[in-house]
């Protein structure tokens, strides 16, 4: 019999095919990952992963026992959690938020599965802004909200969605007819800033003050919101780092997206207060998880992949 602790570092690997990212989603060790791994394949007397210095991949027989240990696990587990749930009880209301358009499908999907689950729970779901997303967790008017990683200060549940960033810059830019840039054009250029409430970890993450290499990256006007800084985009006072996913969902014929050739996915997920995790809060993060599930946005990896998930309660 295989060992809880082996399955899921078996499964997780199999999903993440990298031994940092996977070490890093469980709270153990990669030298940890990569023992029982080894110990796996000395029982199975083949191997389940190819491995080099540059990637990770399932071999034939890896692939066939990740696809039959995977529902099997998923069916106890959730068997042990409808025990649990009627023992609990999931009831009462849930405030649930989500920040940027594109994210609301993906938000509305954990909805409908925890509605499933826990018919006795109602949910309500809202909007919010750059400008009032934080304060809306912290007085309590939101219970948990889609948004961006990183998000400081809040326990955060596992990446949701991924993907790459790219350059907004004015349709008329210097830089708009290239088809990649590299992360070091920032120094070259002012960078539009996010509203002042805004992280200081998410303005490091998506408006640096240093380019890899250590240039200074100038920083341009703030906007108040998404919009606003897009408009200031387009009026030629700079250039602004943002998700693949804006080119869909705000389409400008005064702005062009140029991919980041080199530049980490953006990843985002659920994020709460701490001293507000409750069962209710934790059974809508199990619904999230659940229902990203094989329709989860895959990591777009950039050379090399160093992307990190986020943790449940981290």
């Amino acid at each position: 019999m295989l060992e809880r602790l082996e399955t899921e570092i078996f499964l997780t690997l199999a999903e993440e095919l990298h031994f940092g990212r996977t070490a890093a989603r469980l709270l153990i060790t990669t030298g940890r990952v990569s023992q029982v791994i080894k110990a796996l394949e000395r029982r199975v007397g083949a191997l389940l992963f190819e491995r080099n210095s540059r990637s990770v991949r399932l071999t034939a027989i890896g692939r066939q026992l990740a696809d039959d240990l995977a529902p099997l696990v998923a069916g106890m587990e959730g068997a042990l959690r409808r025990a649990a749930d009627a023992g609990r009880g999931v009831t009462g209301e849930l405030r649930v938020a989500f920040l940027g358009e594109w994210t609301a499908p993906t938000l509305l999907k954990a909805v409908a599965l925890f509605g499933e689950r826990h018919p006795d729970c109602r949910v309500d779901v809202r909007e919010v802004q750059l400008s009032n997303s934080r304060a809306s967790l912290l007085d309590g008017s939101v219970d948990v909200l889609l948004a961006s990683f990183p998000f400081d200060g809040m326990a955060c549940g596992p990446a949701l969605l991924r993907e790459r960033r790219v350059l907004a810059v004015a349709a008329g830019h210097p830089l708009a007819g290239e088809e990649r840039l590299s992360l070091e054009v920032l120094a070259d250029h002012p960078v539009v800033q996010y509203p002042r409430v805004t992280s200081a970890a998410f303005k490091r993450d998506r408006t640096p003050d240093h380019t890899p290499s250590g240039r200074t990256v100038p920083k341009g006007p703030a906007g108040g919101s998404f919009s606003e800084m897009l408009t200031l985009v387009a009026m030629g006072r700079g250039v602004l780092p943002v998700g693949e996913h804006s080119r869909h969902y705000y389409p400008r014929p005064d702005v062009a997206y140029v991919p980041l050739h080199d530049a980490q996915p953006i990843e985002r997920g659920l994020v709460w207060m701490e001293g507000n995790t409750t069962e209710r809060l934790r059974a809508f993060v199990r619904a999230a998880t659940d229902a990203a599930g094989s329709s989860r946005a895959r990591a777009y990896r950039p050379d090399p992949p160093t992307a990190s998930p986020g943790r449940l309660g981290a």
